[in-house]
């Protein structure tokens, strides 16, 4: 671990980048500005710190969440439409998202109904969180690549 506290996975020689990681950063700058107001807004206290409460206070406003998380994913998506997203995070999504509240239902099941929503809103905010970080923090590709830009490329199937 070097003095910035982030882990340096791969080491890859300049020259031998694939042409998709370069595209994907180009596309990142140039939304840089976008991606930065989604997660103020989806940082802000009515989507992250309240519907996270709502979730422990067994309020179906925390299917909420749903919407927000999807809003987050039409913009990473924009950054490669052509790409597909990790299938990790594919399955993340169905699980967390398309979710109706049910008074006779999700509350005598809310762990089980609630838990994959909050998943998936974490999973895209994290995604969003690295994608506005390294769209800042990078000009061109690193040559030592921190743990959240290899995330990131992870998203896209670029690792």
């Amino acid at each position: 671990m070097g003095d910035t506290g982030q882990v340096e996975l791969f080491f890859v020689p300049h020259g031998e980048r694939p042409g998709e990681e370069v595209k994907l950063l180009a596309q990142l700058r140039l939304q840089l500005s976008s991606l930065e107001e989604l997660l103020k807004s989806v940082n802000g206290h009515w989507i992250y710190e309240d519907r996270v409460y709502r979730f422990y206070h067994q309020s179906f406003k925390v299917f909420e969440l749903q919407q927000n998380t999807l809003e987050i994913v039409a913009a990473l998506q924009n950054l490669a439409p052509h790409l597909d997203l990790n299938n990790w995070f594919r399955f993340i999504l169905k699980e967390g998202t398309g979710r109706e509240f049910d008074l006779s239902e999700t509350n005598s099941h809310w762990l089980q109904e609630t838990r994959p929503i909050l998943e998936a809103f974490f999973h895209a905010r994290y995604f969003l969180e690295m994608a506005c970080k390294y769209g800042k923090a990078i000009e061109e590709l690193p040559q030592t690549m921190p743990s959240g830009w290899a995330a990131f490329l992870y998203l896209y199937n670029l690792r």
